[in-house]
């Protein structure tokens, strides 16, 4: 199997050569083509180098355009802090949606519109699609719907609307579902075969809430995404156990799990047909531990779950994670399969 054959397997649950290896890489990615993370989110080239290069370096089985999550909320017009070398910032203080009045008159940005940063994410899939369609899966990326509604109105501001105004949070999510929605078709048109799904502020909400609000239109996000022909990695770092049973029900091609989830708690409530990926800690494990720690955490994760894993860590892979870390987490992914 090439690295293309290898992860398509893993998503349909069907045996595979060996596991497929999947770690997030931006600042990481950056770092090893040697260009600043201010570059790397503002010029689609650059991304596309960097990952390609780590991809080969690292036997890394896909690429991605993931870089941040203020690309959506850029075009919307809501204050984005940049840095030379940091990932974009939103500036809750300056949030959009601080007067919720502005979301009766929002209208879906255009995302090909030149110039814009969705556009440049855009051509990204487009420019790994002419390099290497077929060899390596494509990922593409869009924020989920409680993530960019916390991007638009500020993450404090929303967990209080949660109780204060439940009408207004709906509604802002129809508006962050279709926007992710229309981002991810544009994507997919580009040549992604995978869309990944940022949903991090839905980690901060209990079960109950999860349940109302976040669940339907995650659900609705991610029916729209297989229907456009594309499939789903889900992401919400941070601590989901209590809304595993769920999560399990969106039908998420793939899902990562954080550091802070039991990962055989997932497979439990999630079922043997979710494909689970993830769970090393990002900072104790994959950039302060050893090779041999990080193959035993990785051992243990693939014993607790039996099949249907993807190795990656919790999170993304810090930036200065000594190399020979991943090349152990490379090695234990190809050197281990499930039947």
């Amino acid at each position: 199997m090439n690295s293309y054959e290898r992860v398509l397997a893993a998503l349909e649950c069907r045996p595979i050569d060996c596991l497929a290896f999947m770690p997030i890489t931006m600042m990481f990615a950056a770092d090893q083509f040697g260009v600043t993370y201010g570059e790397y989110v503002k010029d689609y080239r650059l991304l596309v180098e960097s990952q390609l290069l780590t991809a080969s370096r690292f036997d890394i089985d896909y690429v991605s355009c993931i870089s941040d999550p203020a690309r959506e909320v850029t075009d919307c017009g809501g204050a984005v802090i940049f840095f030379e070398n940091q990932p974009p910032a939103v500036d809750e203080s300056n949030a959009f949606l601080l007067d919720k009045s502005r979301l009766k008159s929002m209208r879906f940005p255009d995302p090909y519109k030149n110039g814009s940063r969705m556009r440049d994410r855009i051509l990204a899939a487009e420019l790994f699609t002419k390099k290497i369609k077929g060899e390596r899966f494509i990922e593409g990326w869009v924020e989920g719907p409680c993530a960019e509604a916390a991007d638009l109105r500020g993450i404090s501001n929303l967990m209080t609307d949660f109780f204060d105004d439940p009408d207004f949070v709906r509604e802002l999510f129809v508006f962050t579902t279709g926007l992710a929605l229309l981002f991810a078709k544009a994507q997919i048109d580009a040549g992604c075969e995978i869309i990944g799904v940022g949903d991090a502020a839905a980690s901060l909400v209990g079960p109950a809430i999860y349940k109302s609000f976040v669940f339907p239109f995650e659900k609705q996000l991610i029916d729209g995404i297989h229907s456009a022909g594309g499939r789903v990695r889900l992401h919400i770092c941070g601590n989901i156990k209590r809304s595993l049973t769920e999560i399990g029900k969106l039908d998420a091609d793939m899902v990562d799990i954080d550091s802070m989830v039991p990962i055989e708690k997932a497979r439990n409530e999630m079922g043997e047909y979710q494909v689970l990926a993830g769970n090393i800690d990002t900072v104790k494990v994959v950039r302060n531990g050893t090779p041999e720690l990080i193959k035993s955490m990785l051992a243990d994760c693939l014993n607790q779950v039996s099949k249907n894993y993807i190795v990656g860590a919790g999170c993304e892979i810090p930036r200065d994670t000594p190399v020979e870390n991943l090349l152990a987490m490379r090695d234990f992914a190809k050197n281990n399969r499930y039947k």
